[in-house]
């Protein structure tokens, strides 16, 4: 399975110049979407008259809409197969008609390579078992190329597509900057043109920083840098920025209500993001946002930021709950940090920035 044999010039007979057609596979989360676009780009670059359709999510193809290198994003939750009749199985045979030349998993997980392996590819790809968190999905890839020594997984999607003759390990986010009615509305909001970014929520409780410290760290920059804050929040996250905005002594506002949309446009035009290990922290990632970032049971060098400039501050190392989502002890190790860790840390990214 190492070895693909597959090349740009010879797929299945066809001549090097016929169109390809290409389904990337990576359902969710926000973070790891994300993740899976330099995939996407390399594909492009390689076969720039090619089709190259993703399967995700349906909550995550606002973010894909966005990206300009993929030609048609299919929502479906993997749910709906379990029932008979539903619009599942209407996506699948919709795939099958497409006859993809490949399918490339970037989730690794059983449900990703069960719907992979329904599209009927000519080729199935993904990771080898000792890189997949459920190794039985390794059973129905066909071709399996192995990532080496890639540690970021944005590097380790990229060694998926090498298995199609893709060798350009560039990292890119061809992603369009949206200039929404909230983006302005958010701007009026914090009073100045350039402003900060604080997102104190996450999915995972044991990846939050408590809120006041984050409050202390607005109100820091505030007056070290002229920056005020703009605090981010999801669904059901709304009293924690507010408990962030009103530790800030005046350095910070709540954001507005946001979408995927919204946070792309903010994020661009942001001098700076601090953040755990969540999507918007991601998102701030791939358009170029200058970030510090909060790392308690994740590996930053695995899902952290890609850019060599961003800092990140980091317990992971002490941390006995790793990728676990809630934390097993009194006190989660991302509590640990102190502010003034934090407020070193967007000194210098500040400084880096210029």
């Amino acid at each position: 399975h190492a070895e693909s044999g597959f090349t740009r010039t010879a797929i299945a007979g066809r001549t090097p110049n016929a169109d390809h057609h290409f389904l990337i596979v990576r359902l969710g989360s926000l973070g790891v979407v994300i993740h899976g676009i330099p995939a996407a780009a390399a594909l492009r670059c390689a076969y720039p008259h090619a089709r190259v359709d993703w399967l995700v999510d349906p909550r995550y193809v606002e973010l894909l809409n966005l990206v300009e290198c993929i030609d048609r994003r299919v929502p479906v939750d993997p749910r709906d197969l379990l029932r008979s009749g539903t619009s599942g199985w209407a996506v699948v045979r919709e795939l099958r008609r497409t006859q993809y030349d490949a399918v490339i998993d970037l989730q690794g997980l059983l449900k990703s390579a069960v719907l992979s392996r329904l599209v009927h590819a000519e080729q199935t790809i993904g990771f080898p078992r000792s890189h997949l968190r459920e190794p039985l999905a390794g059973l129905l890839y066909t071709q399996t190329p192995d990532p080496g020594a890639a540690s970021h997984v944005i590097d380790k999607n990229l060694a998926l597509v090498a298995a199609l003759g893709v060798v350009d390990r560039t990292v890119r986010f061809p992603i369009g900057i949206p200039r929404t009615p909230t983006v302005t509305l958010a701007r009026e909001r914090i009073g100045t043109v350039e402003y900060a970014l604080i997102n104190p929520g996450a999915a995972w409780p044991n990846k939050r920083w408590p809120p006041d410290r984050f409050g202390a760290v607005a109100a820091a920059v505030h007056r070290d840098f002229g920056l005020r804050s703009l605090v981010l929040w999801g669904p059901g996250e709304e009293s924690l920025a507010d408990a962030v905005v009103a530790a800030s002594a005046g350095g910070a506002e709540t954001a507005p209500p946001t979408t995927i949309t919204d946070l792309v446009g903010l994020a661009r035009g942001a001098r700076l993001m601090v953040s755990g290990d969540t999507g918007p922290l991601h998102i701030a990632g791939a358009v170029g946002t200058p970030i510090v970032a909060l790392f308690g049971p994740t590996f930053p060098e695995r899902n952290g930021p890609w850019s060599p400039r961003d800092v990140v501050v980091s317990r992971v190392s002490q941390c006995s709950c790793r990728y676990e989502r809630r934390c097993r002890n009194a006190v989660p190790c991302i509590d640990d940090i102190s502010v003034s860790e934090v407020c070193d840390a967007v000194g210098r990214r500040l400084v880096a920035h210029g």
